[in-house]
């Protein structure tokens, strides 16, 4: 049993809040227990210079933690 009295198997409890950054083109709030991810999107038209005229599209992404979201950093 866990500290929080779950079983070893059991998941906790998923919240998921849509739209949960108002000037971005989609966004989202997922808490589990003490976890929180907030995940945006936004749109644009341009691509990086390596990608111009050749009719593909561009995706990146980013990560980053707050200061003390964490007790120990690695």
């Amino acid at each position: 049993m866990r500290t929080d009295r779950r079983e070893i198997s059991q998941l906790r409890p998923v919240k998921i809040t849509r739209n949960y950054i108002k000037h971005a083109e989609g966004s989202v709030l997922i808490e589990a227990g003490d976890t929180k991810v907030i995940c945006t999107a936004t749109v644009e038209e341009k691509v990086p210079a390596f990608k111009k005229g050749t009719g593909e599209g561009w995706v990146t992404a980013e990560y980053s933690m707050l200061p003390r979201s964490t007790r120990v950093r690695n």
